[in-house]
């Protein structure tokens, strides 16, 4: 069943992508000719007009096909009125932007979405207290309610590891112990830590970890929409950030993912709910807007350099130089899903 869920949030995000491609195709007057969802055999294809709209046997992809425009001939062309080709650079940058904006709407939409069904969040109780640990030379017990560092009231256990960071010296700490407040001081340790990349960095910590109590906040209309943007760009960031670690050599190339992690990773979600199964389906959306904004040849990011070069010199590229860095571009694809799924294939076999 989670594996169903899986492809079906796959096609979904597709869907999305391809459909905002469609749309601002539509918009400036170019023929679609196909909008698949999957690659391969068609199960199903229908004619709607002049697109043929189509369900193919393997569902790990999809592609709109605009008149004038070909993939794997980027030297097919044609200049008829209703043509890709036909229409100005900017406006087929527009065409090209609007599916990774697609996945980054729908990312939101999602945000949005958990923001009104409720984002879980722990509280700030204490469940254990480190040996020789700073709060415990304060006196923090188990079971306390943290109230206040400094002043600034903490709602959620995710704001005591930020005001802790920031603080300089002693801190000042109020919590609730059996009802009655408790004001206690504290001098944070520093310890070195890793970030979700695997970096050194230095962190600030009292000594104590998180009950497992929580509540799900609902949030208003305005509130709602606050939060799904603030999501959405921090998810964006994070993808970005991943990317450039990889090219940095931070983050390994035994990280990288393929689709059977995608798929396994999806299927979990789905078995945790609907709120676990929408953060990550949004996540994966964001990732998708992002990576095809990379400006690699056959991506939508390579698209668009084609065409600001155009804007910039007034000239279109060589068919020949075209040509080559699509090649080059599928090649480098090629290699990056084929090192994802040898990767996932040795998950596979270490579990």
């Amino acid at each position: 069943m989670g594996i169903l869920v899986a492809i079906s949030v796959l096609s979904v995000l597709i869907f999305f992508h391809e459909l905002g491609h469609f749309i601002a195709a539509r918009y400036f007057g170019v023929q679609v000719d196909v909008f698949s969802i999957g690659f391969g055999k068609k199960l199903y294809s229908k004619m709607i007009g002049k697109t043929q709209w189509s369900i193919s046997a393997i569902p790990l992809g999809g592609y709109v096909k605009m008149k004038g425009q070909d993939d794997t001939d980027p030297t097919k062309k044609s200049f008829d009125e209703d043509s890709y080709n036909a229409k100005k650079p900017w406006q087929r940058i527009i065409i090209l932007l609007a599916g990774p904006f697609a996945n980054f709407l729908l990312a939101f939409i999602l945000y949005f979405a958990i923001a009104n069904l409720g984002v879980p969040k722990l509280l700030p109780y204490v469940g254990s207290v480190g040996k020789d640990t700073p709060a415990m030379k304060a006196g923090v017990l188990t079971g306390d309610k943290l109230l206040e560092i400094n002043g600034k009231r903490l709602n959620y256990w995710e704001d005591i590891g930020k005001i802790i960071d920031k603080s300089t010296g002693e801190i000042t700490l109020v919590l609730d112990r059996n009802n009655t407040l408790v004001p206690l001081y504290i001098t944070p340790k520093q310890i070195e830590d890793k970030n979700i990349f695997g970096e050194k960095i230095a962190r600030k910590v009292i000594g104590i970890t998180a009950s497992g109590k929580q509540t799900n906040v609902h949030f208003g209309l305005i509130a709602g929409i606050n939060y799904a943007w603030e999501e959405t760009k921090k998810a964006s960031l994070l993808i970005v950030q991943s990317v450039q670690k990889l090219l940095t050599g931070v983050v390994g190339a035994d990280k990288l993912g393929g689709i059977i992690t995608i798929v396994d990773v999806t299927a979990q979600a789905s078995h945790a709910g609907i709120i676990a199964l929408f953060f990550f389906t949004a996540l994966i959306s964001v990732n998708l807007g992002v990576l095809n904004l990379l400006p690699i040849p056959a991506l939508d990011g390579g698209h668009i350099m084609f065409n600001l070069y155009e804007m910039i010199t007034g000239k279109e590229p060589s068919e020949k130089a075209v040509y080559a860095l699509t090649l080059t571009g599928w090649v480098l694809l090629f290699g990056l899903m084929g090192l994802g799924l040898y990767n996932d294939i040795n998950r596979l076999w270490e579990k």
